[in-house]
């Protein structure tokens, strides 16, 4: 896709743009939390928490929280509408573009971690979407289910299916119509090597040592519980959701419906749908710290490192006000 950030016969400004990034429970929002509305508005970078009702089991930040720094991205979709990478760059650029014209600096935090590598690199120059492919894969997928897929995955393109997760249809889906469009893996049609024209980021990474990381994870699997997650999927199960849904295959959501096969739970159940939550948010924190890791330019930090971080911030957002007026002023389009 093109960058809304290529200018046509003049060098592109630099956009001043602050990536927070780390594995699920380590720490993001609370950091964020430090900021100035007045200076920063935040860009979710969550492939879940722009869907609807999906409030306890993303963690999204509360609304007394983004009363006080506004966030985008956030209850954009419902859970049964897909929500590609492509659209989160397309919407990020947007919201960037958006926050330095009101004069702020925006900060993109999340932890989908291919979120920030392709709004850093932007997307492989893959074929499109072939609309009959995708439909004859999307009718296998609901008369098999997605382990034939991704087996068939695996044999054609192994590299794509390391990387993908088991319940991601979509991402599955994407990797064998390509396969089966082009002749080629999905694979083979690599990332930019070099970062988009006209970004200026600050790169911060989050992290902690794994023991204190899971704790905080089990911890956080408690809370949601305790804040009514149970009560939330049932919510989201009378509307109409189910299974197959994008939503509903976010971790925190899919384990009710694979543990209990929507049948009437008790207190066993939810045991294990809650000890089935904390062992995939593991592994799943253990992939993002993979992930993250491999991009360059990245300034590692350990929460508690709070202040030192606020001011790297801070420091940048002051080094950068000459190019902010820019836009605040009407002088760049």
């Amino acid at each position: 896709m093109k960058s809304n950030f290529n200018y046509v016969n003049q060098e592109p400004p630099a956009l001043p743009v602050v990536l927070l990034f780390g594995p699920t429970g380590v720490g993001k929002t609370d950091l964020t939390g430090h900021l100035s509305g007045a200076d920063f508005e935040v860009i979710s970078a969550d492939s879940m928490q722009v869907y609807r009702g999906m409030d306890i089991g993303t963690a999204k930040p509360s609304a007394e929280f983004m009363q006080k720094i506004a966030h985008h991205l956030i209850d954009i979709r419902d859970p049964n509408e897909q929500f590609h990478v492509g659209d989160f760059i397309r919407l990020a650029d947007e919201a960037v573009l958006d926050i330095l014209k009101r004069g702020k600096l925006p900060l993109i935090s999340g932890g989908t971690a291919y979120y920030f590598k392709h709004f850093l690199y932007g997307l492989p120059d893959a074929p499109s979407s072939d609309p009959q492919v995708r439909a004859d894969l999307s009718k296998r997928a609901a008369r098999e289910g997605l382990v034939p897929l991704r087996a068939m995955l695996a044999r054609v393109d192994p590299v794509s299916a390391a990387r993908i997760d088991d319940n991601d249809a979509y991402r599955i889906q994407r990797a064998l119509e390509v396969y089966i469009s082009s002749g080629r893996p999905l694979s083979s049609y690599k990332v930019p090597e070099k970062p988009r024209r006209g970004l200026d980021p600050l790169i911060i990474g989050l992290q902690r040592p794994r023991e204190e990381l899971y704790r905080r994870i089990n911890r956080r699997v408690e809370l949601m519980f305790r804040d009514g997650l149970v009560r939330e999927v049932e919510s989201l199960k009378k509307t109409g959701y189910r299974a197959q849904d994008p939503g509903m295959k976010a971790i925190g959501y899919r384990e009710f419906f694979t543990e209990n096969n929507d049948s009437e739970e008790t207190e066993t159940d939810i045991m294990r749908v809650m000890e089935s939550i904390r062992t995939a948010s593991r592994r799943y924190a253990k992939r993002q710290l993979t992930f993250f890791r491999a991009l360059p330019g990245t300034l590692w930090k350990h929460p508690e490192e709070r202040e030192e971080i606020i001011r790297m911030i801070y420091s940048f957002f002051k080094s950068r006000k000459e190019s902010i007026s820019r836009f605040s002023s009407g002088s760049i389009e």
